[in-house]
């Protein structure tokens, strides 16, 4: 594999699965991206989708660097694709991209931690209304059992909080 590329994937395309080591990061040009893992009861927990301009990547540092999740492409997608293998020498190579990274991953991981404790504070409604806000193009793109698993409710209570939602702005 070379440094870095551009590839095109398919919606369905699994870029590594729950239990693999990931070879690779993505950064998404066009397409959409959702991380899931296998709950104990056998369920699918969706944790997060990746659209345009953001980047996946699995920062974990256990001896056997294997994923919790698993990221599929939830539409047609094209993204950038770096080698993990090759990221030290990357680094070595360009100095000015391992601060660039830093910087991108120290400015994402203040946004989840300031969403992770406005979704645990919030109702599930409070969560739909977030999500209106914060990432309206998620609501068409993804399934909706997809999108209620996101938001920590079943099919059918997105369902009822949506109608509620459309008749008070009808």
């Amino acid at each position: 594999m070379d440094e870095i590329y551009i590839e095109e994937f398919k919606k369905g395309t699994v870029l590594f699965q729950q239990g693999d080591s990931p070879t690779a990061c993505y950064f998404v040009l066009k397409g959409c991206v959702r991380q899931y893992s296998i709950d104990v009861e056998g369920r699918e927990v969706t944790s997060n989708f990746y659209t345009e301009e953001q980047a996946i990547a699995v920062f974990d540092h256990k001896p056997d660097k294997i994923s919790n999740y698993t990221f599929i492409c939830v539409e047609d997608s094209v993204m950038v694709v770096g080698d993990l293998n090759t990221e030290k020498d990357m680094y070595n190579k360009h100095p000015q991209l391992e601060s660039m990274t830093r910087k991108m991953i120290e400015a994402d991981f203040a946004k989840i931690q300031e969403e992770f404790a406005a979704f645990i504070a919030a109702s599930p409604e409070e969560r739909f209304r977030l999500l209106q806000l914060k990432r309206p193009t998620l609501i068409d793109r993804v399934p909706q059992h997809q999108l209620a698993s996101y938001l920590g409710m079943t099919p059918e209570s997105l369902s009822r909080i949506k109608k509620r939602i459309n008749q008070l702005n009808s």
